[in-house]
């Protein structure tokens, strides 16, 4: 009787606990904040939420206290070509005037799945800007709504403060580094290509040339980095926004934690939930590269593609065709 009640004492006492044993599976927990910790911090003096969604998304209810960049993040924070502003100090009048100083804790939050590489964009920048306060609300705004809290639609403008960035370099990876992977002549390093496996093999074309990077070590889509749910419609399969590290360990958990790794998709942004996961893993020497495969697949014979069956090119003559088609039909 009495190991019977040591037993029951046990379990009841594991799923109590649930929310912490579940953490505790993450190398870097903090980075990932859940709704009540944003809940319990939001009005105090250092911590800012950022909505990353759209304006027109955020004036019809967002979470309370938070405030919006005026864009998504990954168009706020980064040039017409999607990368990186190459003049930190940008970054620096930019995050001072919202009221980020580099004492301030800053969730990141987004909407659906295809909105969470909004906050991971700015997730790295504000570590490539050496923030180490940077934080993403798991499950974005709908686990916010989940919980059972309020959404508010009154702008929200704090304060201005003093940001001043101290760049870390090996946060982001140049395409010359890309280069010297694929040429044999850099090793110890895993390279991760974050795109869909048709992108991949070079199937889904968007770039002039298709296929991906020599010396590659692991394809593996964002999307398969997701937790997965059944769709009630459908019955399939879904990811949706919310991260799991047992998904995460299947992901990448073979991977050596101690070497440089890498992550690139199409233009930088898909593979920066690619390095957010690597943080949470607790790899110790993560990147972006921020260029990724539309630099490297525009350029003619400067960089070596790879496909299964050859390096594939894009098809302008069936686009032309095909557009043709519609002139005539308007």
């Amino acid at each position: 009787m009495r190991k019977g009640l040591v037993i029951v004492t046990v379990i009841v006492g594991l799923l109590m606990v649930g929310p912490t044993v579940w953490a505790a599976k993450w190398a870097n927990p903090d980075l990932l904040v859940t709704p009540e910790i944003v809940k319990k911090n939001i009005e105090k003096p250092d911590w800012v939420v950022v909505d990353c969604r759209e304006l027109k998304d955020y004036v019809k209810g967002h979470i309370p206290g938070a405030i919006s960049l005026g864009k998504r993040c990954k168009k706020a924070l980064r040039d017409a070509t999607a990368r990186v502003w190459r003049d930190t100090s940008k970054y620096e009048k930019l995050f001072s005037k919202v009221g980020i100083g580099n004492d301030t804790h800053v969730v990141f939050y987004y909407g659906s799945v295809k909105d969470m590489p909004d906050a991971t964009v700015a997730f790295w920048i504000m570590e490539y800007l050496g923030h180490d306060k940077a934080h993403v609300l798991n499950g974005g705004i709908d686990a916010w709504r989940n919980a059972g809290y309020r959404l508010d639609k009154k702008p929200v403008k704090k304060a201005p403060k003093t940001f001043k960035a101290k760049v870390v370099h090996s946060r982001y990876a140049s395409t010359d580094e890309i280069l010297k992977i694929a040429q044999g002549k850099k090793k110890g390093v895993n390279l991760i290509d974050s795109r869909t496996h048709k992108e991949f093999l070079g199937k889904d074309c968007r770039a002039i040339r298709c296929g991906h990077v020599p010396n590659v070590t692991i394809n593996v889509s964002h999307l398969d980095t997701m937790k997965k749910v059944k769709d009630k419609k459908t019955g399939k399969m879904k990811p949706v926004a919310y991260l799991d590290p047992d998904v995460l360990e299947k992901a990448f958990g073979k991977l050596d934690r101690n070497k440089r790794t890498i992550g690139y998709c199409q233009t930088g942004t898909r593979s920066t939930l690619t390095y957010f996961e690597l943080r949470l893993m607790g790899f110790k020497d993560p990147a972006n590269w921020d260029e990724s495969w539309r630099v490297w697949g525009s350029h003619y014979a400067d960089y070596p593609v790879e496909a299964p069956n050859g390096e594939q090119w894009y098809n302008f003559a069936k686009v032309n065709k095909t557009l043709k088609k519609l002139t005539k039909k308007v």
